[in-house]
Formats: C-alpha cells, sequence, structure tokens
C-alpha cells in the first residue's frame, strides 16, 4: 500500500492534461536540461514548458490546424522535439514521427499517406532535404524550423520565433481559443503515427490514442521502482521512436521529474554533466560501454589484470546470489551481500572499491537503474553489469504495442530472457511458436492501411508480434528469433539467427555476425571485425596495413573505425583470429547451426545504407540485399 501511495504519478488523462496539470502544479520543477555549447547547460522549468508549448501550440492554430490535422515533426532528439511534439498535441493534432536519418523518398512517402499540413524540420540541413523535395510533397503548407534564431523566416517556412509570435498574438486576441483548444481533446482521440522501419515494401503507420499511449505508460511506471523527486531521466535515442517518446519522456513527465538531454557521440562525457539516475537503451549501446570499458582497462597489463579478476569476482557473486533457475533480486532494497560466504564477500568488496564503484562514477555516480529493449540483452553481459553493480532491466514490445509487454522484475531477474507479461497484457504463443499479445496499450490500426490492419491481428484481436518466444521458469520468456529471422536450410531443418548473432556480441574482435541460410544446404556468415580492435593489434604487432583506407564515426559511446581496405581484411592474423572466434561459437552449436562457410566484409552495417534501424536493429533484407553478391560467391 505504502508503494502504491508513493506512485502517485500513475494516472490516466490526455497528454494536454498532463502538460497542463505539470506546468501548474510543478511549475517551479525542472522540466527540461540540455548543453547549450561545450561546457555550459541552461534548462527550463514545467511552467516555461508549459508557456513555450501554448505558444506554438497557438501559432499552430493561427496558421489554420484544426482538431485532427496532421503534423510531422523530422529532427533528432532535442529539448524542442517535445515543444513540437506537444504544441501539435495541445492543438488537438496528431504528431506523425520522422526520423532525421529516413531518405527524401521515405520522408515524402510519410508525409504524403499521413497527410501532414505541417512540417517541424530540425535544423537547417534537414530544412535544405525538405525544400529541395518539395514538390514531391504537395499537401505541405508549412515548414518550422525549430531554431529560435534561424535565419530562415517569412512565407512558408517560418523558425520558432515566428511560430510563437503568431502564437502570443492569437492568445491575445482570443484568451480561451487555446484552452477549449486542448480541452477539446480526448482519451479515445488519435495522438500519433509512429510509421515502421519496414524492411520490404511501404512502411506503415502504427496509430496509437492518448489512451493507448497512456496505458503504456500506467502499465511501465506500475512496474518499474518509483519515480524520485530528483530522478534525471537521461535522453539519447530517437524520439521519432517509441521506446524513448514513451518509455522515457512519457514516465519522466508523468512523474514530474527532469529530462537531461544528449546524444551517443557525447554520452560518455555528458553522463558526469547530468549526472542521470535512469536512462532507456538498446543491447548495441550496451555492448559498446563494455567494449569502452574494457579497451580503458587495457591500457596496462596491471589494469587489464585487476579488471578481469573484479569481473570473475562479481561473476562469481552473481552465481551465489542466483536461485535454482537463474534468478537475481537486483531491486534497489536488495542486500547485494546476503548469503555470501565471508571470503567471497571480501573479495567482492575489494573488487567493488578498486573497480566497480569507478565504473559507476563513470556512469555520473547517482545511477539507479536502466532498461533494455529493441533486442535481446545477451544474458553474459547482463550478468557482467549485474556483477558490476548496474541494474538494468530487460523489456519487450513493439512499435504496435507501445513497447513493453513482458519486463524482468526489479527483484526478479533472469538474464537472457525479457521476463513475463505485465499484469495488463494478455498474451498466449502460438502452435508456431509466435507470441500474440493484447491489451489497451495495443495500436487501433495502420494508417490508410485496412489491409495491413486485419493482417496484423488474429481473429480474436491479439497483435501478432512476429516473434518467436520460448517459456521459461514461471512465465517468464525467452526471445528466439524473428520469424523473418529464422533460417530454413534446403533440408528443412530450422536455425535461429538470433542464436548465433548472440554468440560473438561479447566477441573483442568480430564486431558482428549475420547468419545466411534460407533455402541453402548450410549456414554461411557476413562478418564484420572490430575495426578498432584490429588496429590496435596491427599496430601493437608492428603489422602493416594500409591506415589510409580507414574511415571513422563517432555514432557511439566511442569513435569507431567504420571501413577498411581489403588489405586490412586479407591479413592473415586476422582472418586466423576470425576463424578462431567463429570456432568457438560453432563449438556451443547444433551440428545444422554451424557456419560453414562465411565472408569477412570491409564495412559496417550502417543506418545512412539502410542496413540498421535508428534503435541500431539489423534489417536483415536490405542487409542481404545489399551484400548479394559476396552471399552468392559464398555459396557457389
Amino acid at each position: 500500500m505504502r508503494e502504491e501511495a508513493e506512485k502517485w504519478y500513475v494516472t490516466e488523462q490526455t497528454y494536454p492534461e498532463l502538460l497542463q496539470r505539470n506546468a501548474v502544479r510543478f511549475k517551479d520543477r525542472r522540466a527540461q536540461w540540455w548543453k547549450n555549447g561545450p561546457d555550459s547547460t541552461t534548462s527550463i522549468t514545467y511552467c516555461k514548458l508549459g508557456q513555450i508549448v501554448a505558444e506554438l501550440a497557438s501559432g499552430l492554430m493561427a496558421l489554420g490546424m484544426e482538431k485532427g490535422d496532421r503534423a510531422a515533426v523530422m529532427a533528432p532528439t532535442c529539448p524542442q522535439w517535445v515543444w513540437a511534439d506537444y504544441s501539435i498535441l495541445c492543438a488537438a493534432g496528431i504528431t506523425v514521427c520522422l526520423y532525421p536519418t529516413l531518405s527524401m523518398r521515405e520522408t515524402s512517402f510519410i508525409v504524403n499517406d499521413s497527410g501532414s499540413k505541417i512540417l517541424y524540420a530540425g535544423d537547417e540541413e534537414i530544412l535544405g532535404k525538405i525544400l529541395a523535395n518539395r514538390k514531391d510533397m504537395p499537401l505541405l503548407e508549412k515548414i518550422v524550423v525549430m531554431k529560435e534564431d534561424s535565419r530562415h523566416g517569412g512565407g512558408d517556412v517560418l523558425n520558432l520565433n515566428d511560430l510563437r509570435s503568431l502564437g502570443r498574438s492569437l492568445l491575445e486576441s482570443d484568451p480561451s481559443a487555446y484552452e477549449q483548444r486542448w480541452k477539446s481533446v480526448e482519451l479515445k482521440d488519435p495522438m500519433t503515427i509512429v510509421y515502421t522501419s519496414g524492411t520490404t515494401g511501404r512502411p506503415k503507420g502504427a496509430v496509437h490514442t492518448h489512451f493507448s499511449f497512456n496505458a503504456a505508460t500506467r502499465r511501465d511506471m506500475a512496474l518499474a521502482p518509483i519515480i524520485r523527486e530528483d530522478d534525471v531521466f537521461l535522453s539519447f535515442l530517437p524520439l521519432a521512436h517509441t521506446y524513448e517518446r514513451q518509455c522515457g519522456h512519457s514516465t519522466a513527465i508523468h512523474g514530474a521529474v527532469t529530462i537531461a538531454y544528449t546524444s551517443p557521440k557525447t554520452m560518455v562525457n555528458d553522463l558526469q554533466i547530468f549526472r542521470p539516475t535512469v536512462f532507456m537503451s538498446v543491447p548495441r549501446i550496451y555492448e559498446r560501454i563494455f567494449m569502452a570499458m574494457e579497451q580503458a582497462a587495457a591500457i596496462s597489463p596491471l589494469k587489464k589484470a585487476l579488471f578481469d579478476y573484479a569481473l570473475k569476482v562479481g561473476l562469481e557473486v552473481v552465481n551465489s546470489r542466483s536461485d535454482k533457475d537463474g534468478f537475481v533480486d537486483m531491486s534497489e532494497r536488495a542486500d547485494f551481500f546476503e548469503g555470501l560466504p565471508f571470503l567471497l564477500k571480501l573479495k567482492y568488496r575489494l573488487c567493488d572499491k578498486m573497480i566497480f564503484q569507478k565504473v559507476r562514477q563513470k556512469l555520473g555516480g547517482r545511477f539507479r537503474f536502466a532498461f533494455s529493449a529493441a533486442g535481446s540483452l545477451p544474458a553474459d553481459l547482463c550478468r557482467i553489469f549485474m556483477a558490476m553493480g548496474v541494474r538494468i532491466y530487460e523489456g519487450y514490445g513493439a512499435t504496435e504495442t507501445c513497447n513493453t509487454v513482458t519486463l524482468n522484475r526489479p527483484e526478479k531477474v533472469l538474464p537472457g530472457s525479457v521476463g513475463p507479461q505485465c499484469p495488463t497484457i494478455e498474451g498466449r504463443i502460438e502452435p508456431d511458436g509466435e507470441w500474440v499479445v493484447r491489451g489497451d496499450n495495443n495500436f487501433i490500426g495502420y494508417w490508410n492501411n485496412p489491409e495491413a490492419t486485419r493482417e496484423a491481428f488474429t481473429e480474436d484481436g491479439c497483435y501478432k508480434t512476429g516473434d518467436i518466444v520460448e517459456a521459461l521458469a514461471d512465465g517468464y520468456l525467452k526471445i528466439v528469433d524473428r520469424k523473418k529471422g529464422l533460417m530454413v536450410l534446403d533440408t528443412g531443418k530450422n536455425v535461429p539467427s538470433a542464436k548465433i548473432e548472440a554468440l560473438f556480441s561479447l566477441s573483442r574482435y568480430i564486431d558482428l555476425v549475420l547468419p545466411v541460410g534460407d533455402n541453402r544446404p548450410f549456414v554461411g556468415a557476413l562478418v564484420i571485425p572490430n575495426f578498432d580492435e584490429f588496429i590496435k593489434y596491427f599496430t601493437e604487432q608492428a603489422i602493416p596495413y594500409d591506415a589510409s583506407s580507414l574511415r571513422f564515426s563517432e555514432t557511439g559511446p566511442i569513435r569507431l573505425c567504420t571501413a577498411a581496405g581489403e588489405d586490412f581484411i586479407k591479413n592473415s592474423k586476422l582472418r586466423a583470429i576470425v576463424e578462431s572466434e567463429i570456432d568457438k561459437a560453432n563449438e556451443q552449436l547444433e551440428e545444422h547451426e554451424q557456419i560453414k562457410a562465411y565472408t569477412i566484409l570491409t564495412r559496417r552495417l550502417t543506418e545512412e545504407s539502410g542496413e540498421m534501424t535508428p534503435t541500431l536493429k539489423i534489417k536483415r533484407n536490405v542487409a542481404l540485399q545489399n551484400f548479394k553478391a559476396e552471399i552468392d560467391k559464398m555459396f557457389a
């Protein structure tokens, strides 16, 4: 009962009502916090956020926006994304989400399909692309550059100051118009259209209502640890995806706490500035964080030995704390040392002081917990973070379910699983292994696509997730693979590609393995080496290579080498190490699952080439098509 009382924020209302509540009841609390220079930050309160949104929403109304009209937002994650979103919602409109990395072909399709009349452009570069392709978006009437000091203004293009000025004029001439508009929004009204990053065919726009979005947030808040007044949620995943927008922002705003903004490029340094307590992330980011830790420890043999020893002790503690089915209590109230032998407790305290405390300090020193979704978090990686006292709760969901339908409980985490279904969710495993679910959080259909909507649901109204799952102890589930990722060899044997991919998630020398086997006699693989580790290895061993062929990109917590030349991947030492890594993985696979042939690629898969989603999941069909020549040669 005490916990229920403390979770006062688990409430039901539209998002305009939620914003008005915070602007009045929590007006002096910090709402958003971000960097406005290399070493400086700025912030606004919930009162100021409410004022900005009122002016922008009134500005949209002055431009002719009516209830139910669609307006798109195309920008990276930033405070202004939220201003744009809530201005659309408070004008009783529907927010259409556009990833800033989308091609103009995809952008034009989504703008036209949704019927968006207004588009918020994140910066001058995005604006330039929109203007250059304006003829392909005949329904688009106005573009708002999400910069207050943009040089663009007048005509069909406005900046934020222009729009706010229009809004202030409307608020002065008709003081009740804005309030009447946001109060006209009802729970069952459509709130947003989120287009899936589909690997085949045209994108499908999943429609969520204020009711489904709120139901999803209430579901998450009921299961997650209590939100505290001094919590800081760190935001860096795309707001165009429901994961960050709902699990992160919606939860934080319900709790009326601070949201701080960073990017994968500056995240490591920004952790020390914002000192967050909570964040959402994806498995690939956790993998890169661990790789960065390993790299930092490898600067000297002594540090490396200490790091490895500490991990060994930490994992021994995790194993000791696990019950017979592998469950571990990772709640904040858990006694980490309860029941441990005296010597193990002593060793862990020493390792914690020398290594793990420093790791947690790297996360800002105030870290409470994080969530992982949008892909399976490898069990070994989960245990490693557990060993360091870092709480990660893995869940599972989809855009269509507004995220979480299963979630590991803080007091009962099972590494390698996505937890049991949430209390508000009905779910079942179909005869072919597919997980289907029903709940108030489900979307109401695909925009302008009744056929796809019909195909998305079972006859009794459950959403077909497209994922094959396996039941574990106590109703916990493990994701086996996407139905489309389940390879069927020409022998009729089924091989889950995700099982093979996971075996390389903590490999030091292999960044990614993409298995290939559909209608083939055996499993082959496209192998992407960890170029950075081989650069380091070649340098240490004085092995020559063509440095001019290397290409770099800061797309994560560490600077990454994204491509290398043919001479680099043909190096005999590299090929021997890759073969050794594949041999080790094959030892853990059934005979028909083993990789029998592979091709080493000269570049990483990228979002720009369409091979990765913005949440760093592989678009298998695109990747397989892009490397069709290499695959055909491998099986020739």
